[in-house]
C-alpha cells in the first residue's frame, strides 16, 4: 500500500536518512524503532508529505507522492510528538475544525466528532477547554484530530511520552482497535518496547539513518538465537566487577539495569558459573539469577549499541 525506495534526506551536509527502503502492507501494524537521532521523525515528516525527499521515492498505491502530495493527505492521519492543538479551544472546537479543515462533509461531521471522542474514551469533557486536560487527555484529543476523516494509514510518532498510565491503556487499546477492527494500516514509532511487541506484526530499526534490520518479531528474534540472557543480582556492584564480567569469555554485552546485572553472552557458554567464580574472587556473592531468552529489545541493543531510550 505504501513504500519508501532509497529514501534520502540532507539537512546541509549531514544526511540524516540515508537511503530507507519501507513498506506497509494495507491493513498491517508496523514498528520503526531507533535511538534518538536515528532519522524516524524525518522519515515519518518524508512520508506525510512535510518534508521533501532530497532524492528517492515514495509510493502509496504504485503512484509517487513526491510529485503530488496531495493523494497522501486525504488519506493519511498523522499523531505528531508535540501536541498540536489549540489550548483556548475545548476539545469539540478542536475536532470541529481539524474535520473542517479535512473537508469532512457537514452533514457527518457532528457524528464523526462523537465517534473518535467515544474511541478515545473522552466524549464527557468535550466541551472542556484544552489548556485544562492533563497531557494523556490532550495526547488522546491529538489522536481523535488525526482520525477526523477516517485515515486508511495511521503514522503515530512516539504518542504515549509522559503520560499518565491510564491514558497510555487507552491509546493503546484505541491503536489496537483502529488496526484490527477497522483494517487502518499503522506505523508506530515509540521509546518503549512493549508497546510496539504488543502493536505490531512487523519492525524495522533504524541507526545513524538507515534500516539496519527489519522483519517479524520472530524473524528478528532469530538475530539472537545463539545468544543467551543472564539477569544476576550481587551483593555488591562496582565497576571494576562490571568490567572483570564484560572480559569473560563469550561475554557479548553487560549492561548495569535497576534489577542488576544484565548480561548478553554465547547461548552454549557456561556463563553462570564464570560469573560466581569471578565475584568469588572479588569477595562478592549471587544473591539471584534469571536466565531469560533474548528479547526484541537485546536485539535492539546487539543492532545499536544503546537501549531503546537512550
Amino acid at each position: 500500500m505504501l513504500e519508501t525506495i532509497n529514501l534520502s534526506k540532507n539537512f546541509k551536509d549531514k544526511k540524516v536518512v540515508d537511503g530507507i527502503d519501507m513498506y506497509l502492507e494495507q491493513g498491517e501494524s508496523v514498528g520503526l524503532l531507533g535511538p534518538n537521532g536515528a532519522g524516524k521523525s524525518t522519515t515519518i515528516s518524508m512520508i506525510s508529505s512535510l518534508l521533501k525527499p532530497t532524492s528517492g521515492d515514495i509510493k502509496l498505491g504504485g503512484k509517487s507522492i513526491v510529485r503530488n502530495p496531495s493523494e497522501i493527505r486525504d488519506v493519511i492521519g498523522v499523531v505528531p510528538q508535540e501536541i498540536a492543538l489549540y489550548e483556548e479551544l475545548s476539545a469539540y472546537e478542536n475536532l470541529k475544525f481539524f474535520g473542517e479543515i479535512y473537508k469532512v462533509k457537514k452533514g457527518v461531521l457532528e457524528n464523526r466528532i462523537q465517534e473518535v471522542l467515544e474511541m478515545v474514551g473522552l466524549k464527557e469533557r468535550q466541551k472542556e477547554l484544552i489548556k485544562t486536560f492533563s497531557g494523556g487527555m490532550k495526547r488522546r484529543i491529538n489522536i481523535a484530530a488525526a482520525l477526523m476523516h477516517k485515515p486508511q494509514v495511521l503514522i503515530l510518532d512516539e504518542p504515549t511520552v509522559g503520560i499518565d498510565p491510564q491514558s497510555r491503556n487507552r491509546i493503546l487499546e484505541t491503536v489496537r482497535e483502529l488496526n484490527e477492527s477497522h483494517g487502518t494500516t499503522v506505523l508506530y514509532t515509540s521509546h518503549y518496547m512493549e508497546e510496539v511487541e504488543q502493536l505490531c506484526n512487523r519492525v524495522y530499526i533504524m541507526d545513524h539513518g538507515k534500516v539496519i534490520a527489519s522483519g517479524s518479531k520472530t524473524e528478528l528474534l532469530s538475530i539472537l538465537s545463539s545468544e543467551l540472557t543472564v539477569q544476576v543480582q550481587l551483593s555488591e556492584t562496582s565497576d571494576h566487577i562490571i568490567d572483570t564480567i564484560r572480559l569473560l569469555d563469550h561475554v557479548r554485552h553487560v549492561e548495569e539495569t535497576n534489577e542488576g546485572i544484565r548480561i548478553i553472552s554465547k547461548r552454549d557458554a557456561n556463563i553462570l558459573s564464570a560469573i560466581v567464580l569471578a565475584a568469588e574472587k572479588e569477595g562478592i556473592q549471587v544473591t539471584h539469577y534469571q536466565m531469560e531468552t533474548p528479547s526484541l529489545e537485546d536485539v535492539f541493543l546487539h543492532l545499536t549499541g544503546k537501549t531503546l531510550r537512550d
